[in-house]
Parts: C-alpha cells; structure tokens; sequence
C-alpha cells in the first residue's frame, strides 16, 4: 500500500502540505516528512546551483566593470550610455531569471503577511534593479537629484551582487538539508531488502522485507543482518550489535532470546519468530525518532528573519512617512526630493549585509573547525553549541577506545606472567571472537612466539578449548571451567574484584589445572579525563548514558570521577534521558559514536559524533570530532563561543548601519546641515556595511581554539 508523503517545514513547526513547495511562514523549502529508503535525486539544488553558477558568469564581469569605472575618470554615477547598457544586460539574467526564486518567495511573503528574510532581498534587488532600469531607458525621467553631471545613478552591481550572494546561501542550506535526509536513508539501508521465510514443509524462499509478517519463521545465514525484530527459535547466534546498543563485544543468543532487526549475525545459522515488522521494529523507531528530533531545531539564521519581521515593515514605513513629509513640507522641487529620500532609504536598508553577518561567520569557522579537526554540520551547532550547560557522555567508544584490550594477567604461583598470556593467545589464533582477538594482540605485542593450535572447539557464551603443544588447554568463564573439570575457587576472589572494576574475565587452564585469569575491558582514552576535567572546572553538568552493563559502567564513571551515571539504556531511553533534562530547562549536549546514539543526538541541543563511530552518528550530529580525539569537544566550544560572538558583531555592524543611515537618509540632518543622503551614497553606506561583515568575519580565521 503506498503512503501519501507529506512535507513539513524544518523551521516552523505546524506546516504541513500535501505536496512540496515553500514554507508560508519563513519561505524555507518544504521536505518529507518522513525519508525513503531511496535516494531521490534534489531537483531544487541542482536548480539553484545551476542558478548560481549562471549568476556568477553573468555577477563577475559587471564587477569588474563596476570596478574599472570607479579607478577610471568616470565614477558609476557617470557612465556613460554604453557602460550601463552594458551593465544592464549583464544583470538583467541575474536578477530575472537566477533570482526569480528570491523574488518570488519575496512575493509570498507578502501575500502570506509574514514578513521574513525573503522580503527584505526581494524589496532590495527589486527597487535597485527596477531603478536602474528606468534610470537607462528614461533618462531625461530621473529627478536631478538622481544624477551628477548629467548622468543617472544605476544600481545593476548591487542587485546582482545580492543576488549572487543569497543563491549560495541557498545552495549550502539545500546541501546540509541533504545530509539530513541522506543520515536517515543511512538507517533505513540497514535493514535487509529481503528475508528468507521458512516454509511449514522446511522448504526456504527469499521475500521481499515488506511480505514478512508476525509468527512467520526466518532462516538467518552466516554474515547476513536480522531482517526484523523476533526471537531466535533454533540454534545458538552470536550477534554484532554495536550499532542499536553500542556494546562492543558480540553477545550470545539462545532459543526464546530477543534479536534485533538490523544486527549483524556471526559464523552461524539459525531461525527466528518474526515478532515485530515495518514500522514497529527499533530501527524504524529510531527513524522516527530521530527525524522528528532534527526538525524541531531551528537554524541560527532564524535570528536575522525574527528581526525581519518587525525591520522590514519599520523600513517601508519610515520611507513613506520621509516621502510625504518631503512631499508636503520640503523644498521645491519637492517631488524630486519626496522620491530621492524614499528611494535613499530603501537602498539603505538592503539586506546585503544582514544576509552576510551569518554565513560568512559560518564558512570561516567551518575553514577554522576543519583546520583543527571540528566538523560542524550547520550554523545551528555553531549558536547552541556556546550556551550548553549539560554534557552527556556515550561511554563505548567515546569516553573509550571502542574494542576490549586486555588489562590484567594474574597467573597462580609458579606460572609467569609471559607463560600464562603466551598459552592463552596460542589457543585463541583460532577464534574470531573480539575477546580472543585482543589476547592475541596483547602477546604479539609483547613479542611473544605462539604455539600451534589444533583440535579448536568454541562453546557459545562460555569459551573455547583445544590442543597446544601436547597440552589441552581451556580458555573461558567459570561456567566453561566446570564443565571441563577446572578448579577455580582460589581465583574466584580476584576475578570478582576484576569484574567489580568493570572488567571481562576468562579463565586460564592447562590439563584441566588453572594456571591464571586475564581481565578485559574497553579502556578509557588517553584523554578522556583531561577533557571531563575541564568541562566539570568550566562549570557543566556531566552525565554519562550507556547501554552497557552497569558494573561495566560505573566502573568507568568512577574512574572519571563522573557522580551521574545510567546503564543499561536502550536507543530509545537515550533519547527521553535528553528530552527530560531539556524538559528541566537545561541545555544538552550529547556526544556518541553509534547508530544507538543517534536518536539522542538529534535530540539534544546539539550533538557531537566522534569521527571513528558510525556514518549515521556523524550525519545526525551537528559537530563531528574528525580524529575522535576528545579534546575536538574543547576545541569545538572554544570556536563556538568566538563564532558566536563574531556573528552578534555582523549582526551589530549590520544593524548599526540601517539605525544610523536611515535616518539619515529619510532627510533627519537636512534641517541642520542641509545636506541630504543621494541613492548612490545609500549604495556606498550599504557596500561598506557589507565589507565590514566580511572583513569582522575573516578575523575568526586567527581565533585561538
């Protein structure tokens, strides 16, 4: 059955269409509600780079000649008819046709009455332009008080520079919007596009996922992923399932245990009960949670469209209100000066540097960030990322190095240390279990020489035994030990101190004697206490959330010095665990490497993925930690809180230019001093408030992170 896909805007909650369009509201593209597990190709971004590619062909050479009036005997103000033809033809492309999008939405928003971002662009190239275009078709029509030496000032530079600027704007918020829906897809592509049901007579048939139904039968092959959620029926399963619950040693499942659909089956076959399919399986869930997360945040550029919504009406006013005054009061010619100090202010007021003071702050700490290691996804990340006041850590694999490695090796009296580690990583070259992997890197480390193993027999959630050098050996926990006639009580005591600390602990024995117990565990970074230091001395509340054991965990937390601890939390746990500090009014940062991780990430003021964990934490993130050193996080702060700061100054010079030139140009001093603000000086006002943005923001490149 095919579902009818809605589009909702990511910005304003409360939209939703039928069929795709703009926002209403804020004029944002709308987007599905929900992702496909294809990827759709985005005609609306290949629409406005194709856009901005023919504006920048078009924007560049008027520069340039813009450029070489100014530096020749003729000013703009004075070019001569066939320089602003010219002119003329080089922006009438980019303002008609790459820019009819901005218009339009320009359009929109005034006939929607929510004035937002759109408008002031649309209001600014439209009267540049327009102006323009009478002032060269019409010449002997422009007021004096418009031209200087017989000329008519033309504004085409400024119209198609705005124009220009706002298409890359455009194409960078469709580009991380991609990323959004391409960190979901990510999801939707664990899951199989098939399943091997069972046949009542044993017969096997591959089906397409969506035929699976509750209660049927699945077979489950070496290396594939369970189809969906269930229980195993038949059989003994070993389970990859870092990516729903972040625990980094396989686990082993029985007939009756639950398996989660999306995890990774190891070197056995075995059947399973269908118990949850479609949209009720936790993958879907997670979907679902973590793209109803992402659109509840709202980009930093929703700022500049807050004070659109009263700048905007404030600016048209104020230029009426200066016209009729003029009009009524002012001196002869009137009209002439009525519509000098209308156009004057409105030319003004042009958004060019609004439109400026984020982004440029954004792409020069993306350079700055990227230089340092610190990916950020969006300038969302960049403004929550300052006001944080909660840190919650995922411990696998980001307070953590991810893998177990061996810790401890305490052999009994009479054994070396060497011995016991050497016996133990000869048996063990024949498993594939991330346990005995470890303990075979440990020996090679030490430059150890193995012995030949022969006769290697794995037992399912209990160890392995075999044949090294004469000798029979038997690797595993106390439950192996008893079935192969080991005597482990004077190792007990130890072993429960290892396993108190957070470690793994399997048993050493040779001949059925044990000669030793080794500890493992997934150890803490090198770095993990410096930063969890520095974030307790900068004041903030630090939680760590796991979905590990809770001896495993807290023995970690102690380690850290961390007081608030919860083990043993499923994805979705994670996710309300965040909601319900922001429910207290706390700022949230959550930090993670998993795809169990995700939903907490997207739901969190900001999330932070380290740069080794899963493509879907990294995509659903705001800030990635490319190197997954965690000292990026400090790094990451620091930028943030000089980005933020860097942007209020945009937003001030930007501001601060339209607070003194509009009065200004709405005639305030002509009373006083007589002098009175022309259209080409508004243009000029207007492009140094531009270069002050750019030149402010441009000083975050030497910020010290």
């Amino acid at each position: 059955m095919k579902v009818d896909t809605r589009y909702v805007c990511p910005m304003c909650s409360g939209v939703v269409s039928a069929v795709p369009g703009n926002c209403p509201k804020c004029g944002m593209s709308l987007v599905p509600e929900m992702p496909s597990a294809e990827e759709p190709e985005d005609l609306e971004l290949s629409d406005m780079r194709r856009r901005l590619r023919i504006a920048l062909v078009f924007t560049v050479p008027l520069v340039m000649l813009e450029m070489t009036g100014m530096l020749g005997k003729h000013a703009p103000d004075h070019s001569p008819a066939s320089r602003v033809w010219l002119q003329l033809l080089l922006a009438a492309p980019v303002v008609l046709w790459c820019g009819w999008p901005l218009l339009q939405r320009g359009w929109q928003s005034v006939r929607n009455r929510h004035l937002n971002m759109f408008t002031l662009i649309a209001l600014g190239v439209s009267v540049a332009f327009l102006f323009s275009v009478f002032a060269v078709v019409a010449p002997s029509q422009v007021p004096q008080a418009f031209s200087h030496g017989g000329h008519a000032a033309v504004y085409f530079e400024s119209a198609a520079v705005i124009v220009t600027l706002v298409l890359l704007g455009q194409v960078l918020e469709l580009s991380a919007r991609g990323r959004t829906n391409a960190a979901l897809r990510s999801l939707l592509d664990l899951v199989p596009r098939h399943a091997i049901r069972v046949a009542a007579d044993g017969s096997e048939q591959s089906v397409d996922l969506s035929e699976v139904l509750p209660g049927d039968i699945l077979r489950v092959r070496p290396g594939d992923k369970v189809p969906v959620d269930g229980a195993l029926r038949d059989g003994l399963a070993t389970l990859d399932e870092s990516m729903v619950t972040g625990e980094s040693v396989p686990v082993e499942r029985g007939p009756g245990d639950p398996v989660i659909g999306g995890t990774v089956n190891g070197n056995t076959s075995w059947l399973m009960i269908a118990q949850k399919v479609g949209e009720q399986t936790l993958l879907s869930r997670i979907v679902h949670a973590v793209a109803e997360a992402q659109r509840s945040r709202a980009p930093v550029q929703a700022l500049a469209d807050r004070v659109a919504g009263w700048f905007v009406p404030a600016v048209i006013l104020i230029s009426l209100v200066a016209a009729v005054l003029w009009w009524w009061l002012g001196p002869q010619p009137r009209l002439a000066y009525a519509l000098v100090v209308a156009v004057s202010t409105l030319i003004i007021a042009c958004p060019c540097a609004l439109g400026l003071a984020t982004p440029m702050s954004m792409t020069v700490a993306l350079g700055k960030g990227a230089q340092s290691g610190v990916l950020f996804r969006d300038a969302a990340a960049l403004e929550v990322l300052n006001h944080v006041d909660t840190v919650v850590f995922d411990k696998t694999g980001t307070l953590t190095i991810g893998h177990p490695e061996l810790q401890t090796a305490l052999p009994v009296d009479g054994v070396l240390e060497s011995e016991l580690l050497r016996y133990a990583a000869s048996m063990e070259q024949g498993s594939e279990h991330p346990l005995a992997a470890a303990i075979v890197r440990a020996a090679k480390a030490r430059g150890l020489k193995l012995g030949l193993s022969r006769d290697f027999v794995a037992i399912p959630g209990a160890g392995a035994f075999a044949t090294v050098q004469m000798s029979n050996l038997a690797v595993g926990n106390a439950r192996l030990m008893r079935e192969r006639g080991v005597d482990v009580a004077t190792l007990e005591s130890e072993a429960q101190r290892l396993r108190d600390g957070g470690q793994t602990v399997v048993f050493v024995a040779v001949d059925q004697v044990a000669v030793g117990l080794l500890g493992l565990a997934d150890p803490l970074k090198p770095e993990a206490w410096e930063v969890v230091r520095a974030l307790r001395a900068a004041g903030l509340r630090i939680l760590m959330v796991s979905g590990d054991h809770a001896t495993t965990a807290q023995g970690i937390a102690q380690q850290l010095d961390i007081a608030e601890v919860i083990a043993e939390v499923p994805p979705e746990r994670k996710a309300a665990v965040v909601q319900q500090l922001r429910s207290e009014g706390r700022s949230v940062l959550m930090i993670g490497d998993g795809i169990n991780d995700a939903p907490a990430l997207a739901a969190a003021d900001v999330g932070v993925a380290m740069g080794g964990g899963t493509d879907i934490a990294r995509q659903t993130a705001g800030v990635t930690l490319v190197s997954g050193d965690l000292r990026g996080l400090l790094r990451a702060i620091h930028l943030s809180e000089a980005t933020m700061r860097n942007i209020r100054q945009n937003l001030l010079f930007a501001f601060g230019y339209n607070a003194l030139g509009v009065p200004i140009a709405a005639g305030l001093l002509f009373p006083l001093t007589g002098w009175l603000l022309t259209p080409s000086l508004a243009a000029a006002a207007m492009s140094l408030s531009s270069v002050s943005v750019i030149v402010n923001a441009l000083r975050l490149r030497n910020a010290r992170i």
